[in-house]
Formats: C-alpha cells, sequence, structure tokens
C-alpha cells in the first residue's frame, strides 16, 4: 500500500477535508489493510506530531458518519454499507418504540441464552467470571482446582467479576481443559467501571482500564457529565447489554484528562474501589485527638523513657509505628520490640475505628500512600518520632544465645525514640562505609552492631526449623515533578532492613503463642500447606533441569521447599525457578484459629508491629489492653470479640488482597511508561517465563516484558510445558528458563500495563 496524505490548517474548515475522508475510506477499504491504531496509521503516512491531530479529526468524523469504526483496542476499519444500514435501522426502531424494543430484545436473549442448552449437555455450576479482553474468560468455582474456559461466543452477557451459572460440557478429554457456557448472571460483580472516555458528534463510549472488562460502554450526551475525549471517567452501568449488544452507562465522576500528573494512579485507585479521602466525621474525630501524650495516659504504664530505642526505616517514612531496644547481660539479649499504641486514640467502634476497617490497610502507590488513618494521627501522635513521648505497647523479651525466647513480658509502656535511624545509614555503619555516619551515631554503634549479631542469630535458627526465605528485589521507580516515571531500580534487602524483619517476626511469633496457648479470641496470621498438584509440577520441573528434590511424605514440607532454594543457588535460572516456587504457595491470609504458618514454618504467628497501617493489628492491641486490664472476662469482652472477629479477619483479608492488587497494577503502569521512553533500544535479560504464547523477560531493572511466540520468526516453536521450554520445530532451538537473551523494547503500552520485546537478532 502507497499512500501520499495531503495536510493543511484548520482541516476540518478546509475545502479538502472530504476529499481527505474519502482518501483515508479509500485506505481502509484496502484489501492489504489490517485494523490499526491512529499512531500506526500515522506512521504508514508519514505524518509529523502537529498532522496526527488532523488525522484524528478525520477518522473521528468518519466514526460519527458511521463509516468507520473503532474497536475495543483502539484499532480503526471500515465499516461495510450493509452493517452501517444495518445499524441504522436498529437505532430508529429503537428510537420510534424504545421500551417496547428493549423488552423484546431483552426476551429473546434470555430464550437465547438460558434455554439453547439443557442439563444433559453438561453439569451445571456456578463461579465468578473473569474476563480477557479477547472477548473469551474463565469462569472460577469454588474448591474446583482448574478454571472452566468460556469461549467467546458463549459467554452472553456476563462481565469481569460477575456471579454466573454455567453448564460445563460433557466430552472432556483429559489434559484439556474444561469448556463451558454461561447460561445466566446471577449477580453483577461490577456495577461501574474506570476508563477512557471517547467522544463522538452526539455520543461516546468508556474504555475501561480493565483490559478483563472487554466491552466498550456506550454514553449517551446527556450521561457524559461533559467529559471531553481523552478524559479518565468513572462510568456507572445502567444496562449490561448482550453477547450482540454494548453495554450502555452514564458518567458519574470526571477524574481528568489523561495526560495531567497523577489521572493515571487516581484511576488505579478509582477502579479498585480504595478509598481516598476521609469523610468530614472521621476527620473532625482525628482532630480532637492531643497533639501530645497526655498525664492521665500514664497511669499503669510501665515508663521506659530511660531505655534507649531508636526507629530504623525508610528516608520516606513519617509513619513510625515500631521502635526496638538491645542490650547483652550474662550471654542473654534482652530485646525490647515497642510498638505504637494506636488503640489508646482509636476506640472501636468510633468513625475513625470504622473508617480504619473499611480500608483495612494502608496502600503505597507509585506516587502516593493513601493511608488507614488521617495524617494527623498517622504521622502525629501515633507515629515514634524522635524525642517524642509516645504510648507503646512492648513486646520485652529474653533471648539466649540460641536465638530463643526463654522469657517475655507484653506490657503498656512509654517511650521516647532516641534516634531516627534509616536503613541506609545503619547498613553503612554495619559495613564500615560511611565515616560521617559513624561519627555521627557513634554513641549507638555497639548497639547497631549487638543488633546484627542477634538477627544472625534469630535468621539461623528459622532456617534450621525450616522457615523459607524469598529473596527478590522489589522495584523502586522515581518519578519527576509531572509524576512521570524517569526511572526504576531494583530495591534488594540489606543487613538493616533485615534486623528489623528479624526482631518483628520474633515479637508476633512471641505475642501470638502467648495469646494461642491461652484460648484468648484473637486474629491470626495464617499460611497453608501448598497445594500436592503445584508441587508435583514443581518437581517435575526441577528434575528436567538436574535437581532431584525427594518428599519425605504426602505433603511436602517447608524444610523440603528451602532444600528446593538452597539446591538451586547459583544456577542461571535460579531467580526463575525460585518464582515459580513462590507461585506454588497458597496466599496468607487472617483467620480467628491459630493454624500456623507454612511459609515461616512457625506454629504461632499473628501481626502486631504495625497498627498504624494493617487493621488486624490494630484489633489485637485492643485485645491485649483488655487483657492485661481484666476487661476480657469481668466485662465480658470475649463474648464481643467472638462475635466480631470473623468478619474483621475476613475483611482485613480482602482488603490487604486489594491493596496489593493496586500497588501491583501502580508499577506495572509506571515500568510501562518508563519503558515507553526507551522503544527500540537494546537490553540484556533474563527469560523469567515461558508460555505457549511467548517468553518473558526480566531486565535487571525488573521491568518484565513478553516476546510474542509469533515474532520468533526463525522456526516454529512448541510448548513444552513439562520442561517450561519452547523448542524449534526444525532448528531445535530451545529457550527455557534462566537464559540470558538480549532483547529491543518494541513497545509499551501505559493503558495495557505492558511491555512488549524481540530478540535484538530476530528484528
Amino acid at each position: 500500500m502507497k499512500y501520499k496524505y495531503e495536510t493543511g490548517e484548520n482541516v476540518k474548515r478546509s475545502k479538502n477535508f472530504e476529499k481527505r475522508k474519502k482518501f483515508i475510506m479509500e485506505l481502509l477499504g484496502d484489501p492489504l489493510y489490517k485494523p490499526m491504531h491512529l499512531r500506526e496509521i500515522a506512521s504508514l503516512l508519514q505524518l509529523d506530531k502537529s498532522e496526527k491531530k488532523e488525522l484524528f479529526d478525520v477518522l473521528d468524523e468518519l466514526c460519527a458518519q458511521g463509516k468507520a469504526e473503532v474497536d475495543n483496542k483502539g484499532r480503526y476499519s471500515k465499516v461495510s454499507g450493509k452493517r452501517r444500514d444495518r445499524r441504522k435501522n436498529k437505532e430508529a426502531l429503537k428510537a420510534e418504540k424504545p421500551e417496547r424494543g428493549r423488552k423484546g430484545r431483552e426476551r429473546r436473549e434470555k430464550d437465547h441464552e438460558e434455554y439453547r442448552f439443557s442439563e444433559k449437555d453438561g453439569t451445571l455450576m456456578e463461579g465468578t467470571f473473569i474476563g480477557h479482553y479477547k472477548g473469551f474468560g474463565f469462569v472460577e468455582v469454588e474448591d474446583q482446582e482448574q478454571d472452566i474456559f468460556i469461549p467467546e461466543n458463549d459467554t452472553g452477557s456476563a462481565m469481569h467479576q460477575d456471579k454466573v451459572q454455567i453448564l460445563v460440557r460433557n466430552g472432556h478429554k483429559e489434559g484439556k481443559r474444561q469448556e463451558g457456557v454461561v447460561l445466566k448472571v446471577l449477580e453483577r460483580g461490577m456495577p461501574s467501571i474506570v476508563g477512557t472516555y471517547q467522544s463522538s458528534r452526539d455520543y461516546g463510549f468508556v474504555i475501561s482500564d480493565n483490559p478483563k472488562f472487554s466491552k466498550d460502554i456506550f454514553i449517551s450526551r446527556k450521561n457524559s457529565m461533559g467529559a471531553k475525549d481523552g478524559d479518565k471517567v468513572v462510568a456507572e452501568i445502567t444496562d449490561y447489554g448482550s453477547r450482540n449488544r454494548k453495554p450502555e452507562g452514564k458518567i458519574t465522576e470526571v477524574l481528568g484528562n489523561l495526560r495531567s500528573p497523577g489521572i493515571d494512579i487516581l484511576a488505579i485507585v478509582k477502579s479498585f474501589n480504595i478509598p481516598s479521602v476521609f469523610p468530614d466525621k472521621v476527620l473532625r474525630q482525628a482532630d480532637r485527638v492531643p497533639d501530645h501524650v497526655q498525664e492521665a495516659d500514664l497511669d499503669g504504664r510501665l515508663d521506659l523513657r530511660n531505655l534507649v530505642t531508636v526507629t530504623i526505616d525508610g528516608e520516606d517514612a513519617k509513619d513510625l509505628d515500631d521502635a526496638i531496644s538491645l542490650t547483652k547481660e550474662d550471654g542473654i539479649y534482652h530485646l525490647g520490640v515497642h510498638i505504637a499504641d494506636v488503640s489508646n486514640y482509636v476506640q472501636g467502634g468510633s468513625a475513625l475505628d470504622r473508617e480504619a476497617l473499611k480500608r483495612g490497610t494502608s496502600v503505597y502507590l507509585a506516587d502516593r500512600v493513601i493511608p488507614m488513618l488521617p495524617e494527623r494521627l498517622s504521622n502525629g501522635i501515633c507515629s515514634l518520632n524522635q524525642g517524642q513521648d509516645r504510648l507503646t505497647l512492648s513486646c520485652l523479651m529474653d533471648v539466649n544465645e540460641k536465638g530463643k525466647v526463654i522469657s517475655h513480658k507484653i506490657a503498656e509502656t512509654v517511650i521516647r525514640v532516641d534516634e531516627r535511624m534509616c536503613y541506609t545509614d545503619v547498613k553503612n555503619i554495619l559495613e564500615d562505609t560511611d565515616e560521617v555516619a559513624k561519627k555521627r551515631y557513634e554513641a549507638l554503634i555497639p548497639m547497631f552492631f549487638l543488633m546484627k549479631e542477634l538477627s544472625g542469630i534469630l535468621r539461623s535458627r528459622r532456617h534450621t526449623r525450616g522457615s523459607i526465605d524469598f529473596d527478590f528485589p522489589e522495584s523502586k521507580i522515581i518519578l519527576n515533578a509531572a509524576g512521570r516515571a524517569i526511572d526504576v531500580q531494583p530495591y534488594e534487602a540489606n543487613v538493616a532492613t533485615r534486623i528489623i524483619e528479624d526482631f518483628m517476626l520474633l515479637a508476633n511469633e512471641t505475642v501470638a503463642q502467648e495469646y494461642c496457648t491461652g484460648d484468648y479470641p484473637f486474629v491470626y496470621r495464617t499460611h497453608e500447606n501448598p497445594d500436592p498438584e503445584k508441587i508435583e509440577s514443581l518437581l517435575m520441573l526441577l528434575h528436567n533441569e538436574g535437581v532431584n528434590i525427594q518428599k519425605s511424605g504426602q505433603e511436602i514440607t517447608p524444610g523440603e521447599i528451602q532444600e528446593i532454594l538452597e539446591s538451586i543457588e547459583g544456577m542461571p535460572n535460579e531467580a526463575q525457578i525460585s518464582r515459580l516456587t513462590l507461585r506454588t504457595m497458597k496466599q496468607a491470609k487472617y483467620t480467628t484459629e491459630c493454624s500456623g504458618h507454612f511459609g515461616l514454618a512457625a506454629k504461632y504467628y499473628c501481626h502486631f508491629t504495625s497498627p498504624i497501617r494493617r487493621y488486624p493489628d490494630l484489633q489485637i492491641h485492643r485485645i491485649i489492653h483488655d487483657r492485661l486490664r481484666g476487661r476480657l472476662v469481668r466485662e465480658g469482652r470475649t463474648e464481643h470479640y467472638k462475635e466480631i472477629l470473623d468478619e474483621v479477619a475476613r475483611q482485613s483479608s480482602v482488603c490487604e488482597r486489594r491493596a496489593d492488587e493496586a500497588e501491583r497494577e501502580s508499577d506495572k503502569l509506571k515500568k510501562a511508561e518508563y519503558m515507553s521512553y526507551h522503544l527500540g533500544e537494546e537490553y540484556e535479560g533474563i527469560i523469567s517465563g515461558v508460555t505457549g504464547w511467548g517468553l518473558y523477560v526480566e531486565l535487571p531493572n525488573t521491568v518484565e516484558g513478553l516476546i510474542h511466540i509469533n515474532t520468533l520468526r526463525d522456526d516454529y516453536y512448541v510448548f513444552d510445558q513439562d520442561a517450561y521450554e519452547l523448542r524449534g520445530d526444525m532448528t531445535g532451538k530451545i529457550f527455557r528458563l534462566g537464559q540470558k537473551v538480549r532483547v529491543r523494547v518494541a513497545d509499551a503500552d501505559k493503558m495495557l500495563k505492558t511491555v512488549d520485546f524481540v530478540l535484538a537478532e530476530e528484528d
């Protein structure tokens, strides 16, 4: 195809506008033309940046006239005459008799969806529909290991997260995924979506930011709230449509233009329904909390203000909820873990408490923190700020030289932090790399080395009992003043972060053991054993990699998982197999039953150390207070907690998963944005995943992208699921986990949060 596109100023007003529309229609109708994005058409026509706007005006006009259309991926194509006529006829019929037409349509759709299959064709099941941007989907059925595949033509009107009834077809072949058809939608899962508004002359569409919600939402002009093209919006769905008809909706909130700073992350916040603004009642209640410790609050508390205590946190941290103290006498370490007593200021059942439970946790996104508590509390009276008297709950432990807690005491205390330390300074002091820091904190240096000593003992003890240590680098995304990602760096654990981790783990275990053995109502952090089938798949992969691990029993133990991680140390694909091993683990959650923590190989475990940012910690602090002051029995608080704790555990688990997903989406978006500024550049990477559709490659900066299988043009590649390999059919060339490859950045889509690579030598 060879086309030359003539441009000029004020194209819509010029006499050449119709000529250009005709030209574009010829392009879209060319037999060799395949649906393209605006930028691809502009590239084909060799347009500069200013001319792209003129091209958009032409395409927009053609779409408004029904001569062209844009799909849910933003690709333009021609609308045939017959399709255009059918569309006009349908719109005319709808305008003439909208109510009658809708009722008849709904009746026909119901007949089509519910009655074209019967129980003799398969098995009825209920589950949650998980959409896919290509139109098909999966249904997650409770207590069933594998999801049910739903082909595009059998999804009916089901949308992502809907509760549905499906018919699982008979004739399932072993080794193949079961297939089904959606019979009816039982409950809608997404009453509203967040997306980008695309306007036309008399109407518009909202394209969901969540690719699993594959259908655009039709918005009439009267329901657009004045949204402009390119705005991020929240749209309420008023009609879910059907297999052949787009859903309809109305805009309830305009967030702002997608190019404005922070709007991209705000859209993620809204899409996960994360509360980001505190109600006035909550803020007024927070304002009434004093900004300093009251004399009356000291009654009955153990005064530890003369004890040398420090906080060790990240440089940017403002909500400091844990401090530590440490001395050693006669071979016994006296470790104090002092936690902010948030429960003294947030009373159970208050507006502050209800809002904290609703949020469940603080959420840490690329450009902001959404706190569980108002800033006046989280950064003020509840934060263990240097030199300020603060109320705490302390776990005071005596630990022998083998790392065993030989005695402990949980007490209501008051402390005054001597120094606010950051991880970097403590690390540099312990590694003898910063003379300035050593001189400044000279008086504390012996305590820091004592901390390192005890930390090593505790870590070794956990390792001996089988605790699993997945040590992956996290991402640190650097943003400029406009909120754009300008760098992505790996952020790895160091000696200082490990000290805090080891001491917090010990306190959490110690508190959990006391309350579990005492049979008090409590909230525990539990982690179940991994699924046996996933473990078998992992062991088969390890066998193919030359690593032989023998299980001693029916279920694998934490020690055997630890043995796997040790056996792959130094291998090129160590990080990738570690991640696969992690994926065999179940998700930890909050429960009222103390069933242990598999990953930590711990019989007792809870979250006690972060009440500023986690609701379960705040809740168990109240229980501890009531027990210490005799209120559990005397005032009947035991029954009260038994009534509410199951819901607290459930809500906290749900909010934690929501926060984790939002944080992942935030990082993926900013990583894609960062890589979009580096298109065409080459990098060395490691194959981090192998699938039937391509290779995932991770760069040293933690960015992961996909090499699509159809870009491997030198051969026909087949996926070996057992070996996690792509193997060339003719050349025998193999791509496997951990293999080093050189890649070129082919594309980075901020909307889809994806990065695409090609092999550098293949392009």
